[in-house]
């Protein structure tokens, strides 16, 4: 199939090795194609170092069923975003919507049709690459914005230090005097913080936003 990256890979999870083999000859050509015959090892193969891009998951299955296969994906980061299609028999009696409940994105069914199987896993392929492009944008942007803000904290934190240096410099006597009063503020400020009265106004965030502009009390000394 023109366009498929040859990194992408399909996990086929069914407890019939005929199924599996008519499906891998199906995606064989197109991608890279593992497979398990049970949920727990399903698992083991999808929550290793290289997990697939999309799972084709029975439903039935002894001891664990595709469904809580599924549920116990979503249940973990590293592989909740992983597409899953549920695959079925035509004759037999499904809960679609616990399916989609539990995480799935599709169904096939079986016997499969080859063009079928391939349409729908090139399409959601296709939607879970542009989710994760979004979502790296998403966490670069955020990055960014920390970064920004860090160093619009750096540059107000240097502003206030220098403008408190200049006005104690403005009046000898006092030499220390704002670092002292800085941290007597937040030590006063952290044995308020306990107390009833005070529980409701004092909070960690409060305290650092205290202790940041205590150094400006003696501003006006810059101009005396």
């Amino acid at each position: 199939m023109p366009g498929n990256s040859p990194q992408q890979t399909i996990l086929i999870v069914d407890d019939n090795p005929e199924n599996i083999f008519f499906l891998g000859e199906i995606l064989k050509t197109d991608y890279n194609v593992k497979a398990a015959t049970s949920g727990n090892e399903a698992l083991g193969i999808i929550w290793k170092d290289n997990p697939p891009d999309l799972i084709l998951m029975d439903v039935v299955m002894p001891e664990m069923d595709g469904f809580e296969v599924c549920r116990l994906l979503k249940s973990r980061a590293s592989s909740q975003n992983i597409p899953v299609i549920f695959v079925t028999a035509l004759d037999e009696s499904l809960d679609e919507a616990k399916g989609f409940e539990v995480g799935g994105v599709d169904y096939i069914t079986k016997p499969f049709q080859p063009s079928t199987v391939l349409a729908r896993i090139k399409t959601h392929l296709a939607l879970y690459d542009q989710n994760r492009v979004l979502e790296e944008k998403v966490v670069a942007r955020t990055q960014s914005l920390a970064r920004s803000a860090q160093a619009l904290n750096d540059t107000q934190d240097v502003t206030i230090y220098a403008l408190a240096t200049l006005a104690e410099y403005r009046d000898n006597e006092t030499g220390g005097h704002i670092l002292r009063t800085q941290r007597y503020v937040k030590a006063l400020a952290m044995h308020l913080m306990n107390k009833k009265k005070f529980k409701a106004l004092l909070n960690p965030e409060t305290i650092e936003l205290l202790y940041k502009s205590a150094p400006m009390h003696d501003i006006g000394k810059v101009g005396v």
